[in-house]
């Protein structure tokens, strides 16, 4: 397959870039990378290429600043790959959205919804691992015959048009506790610039509840401590502690 590839995501706690970069990698050992995690970025790509998409499902829905920061990445009757990683309740209309809108950014989408490890809780933790890996990279395997025989049709994914309602972060704001040695990691790497310059202080009204920088905190600084989350987790856990599967859509 005479395809470069590009793996392009939305990535606060990594398991989107795990996945997209397992199907990137398969298809072409030396892609390229675009983290939109933290920043915008304006790219164009032609038929000749092939781009891997992943991000997370905020309550059934893409995240919407990621939405915005998708907005300037085009296609030319590129075909791609779209991931949606989702922690083991469902990515009701996630998938449909983030395929019809790169459809209507000239891209030609082929599909798959992907277990990872939620956010809160212990739910299915350490996904997407080493099956679900190797399991991207069968699918990105019959992807690239597909491409090679010519096919670029687009598979029907689940979902409903209009979307549900969602695509929000959640409640829960990070505290810092005195293990902080102000580093500046989180505030750098906070995808809404929710952190103050203290390094301590997070906008309420941006903090999507991530968990980013309580995943990248050097120093375990950043935490959720506190009775009404650990009850909150403790609940979640229980109630999403069957594992699903991945889906893949050809």
């Amino acid at each position: 397959m005479n395809y470069s590839v590009t793996a392009i995501y939305f990535s606060p706690t990594g398991n989107s870039r795990k996945s997209a970069c397992a199907i990137a990698k398969t298809l072409g050992e030396a892609y390229d990378e675009f983290d939109l995690t933290c920043q915008e970025r304006q790219a164009q790509f032609g038929p000749d290429k092939v781009v891997v998409f992943g991000a997370p499902v905020y309550g059934g829905r893409l995240f919407k600043d990621f939405v915005e920061h998708l907005a300037g990445v085009t296609g030319d009757k590129t075909p791609c790959i779209v991931t949606v990683t989702y922690g083991n309740r469902d990515y009701d209309d996630a998938l449909l959205e983030f395929c019809d809108l790169l459809t209507a950014q000239g891209f030609l989408p082929i599909a798959a919804a992907l277990i990872g490890e939620h956010t809160y809780g212990r739910i299915q933790v350490g996904r997407p691992n080493k099956a679900d890996l190797a399991e991207d990279a069968r699918f990105a395997e019959k992807v690239a015959k597909k491409l090679n025989q010519g096919d670029y049709s687009q598979p029907n994914v689940p979902g409903n048009r209009p979307y549900k309602e969602g695509g929000k972060g959640g409640s829960f704001v990070p505290l810092t506790n005195d293990a902080c040695i102000d580093c500046g990691r989180c505030r750098l790497e906070c995808p809404m610039q929710a952190i103050g310059a203290d390094n301590r202080t997070i906008d309420p009204n941006r903090c999507i509840a991530c968990f980013r920088c309580i995943r990248r905190c050097p120093m375990g600084a950043k935490h959720m401590d506190v009775p009404a989350y650990n009850e909150f987790s403790a609940m979640f856990t229980e109630k999403l502690k069957e594992p699903k599967s991945n889906a893949y859509f050809l």
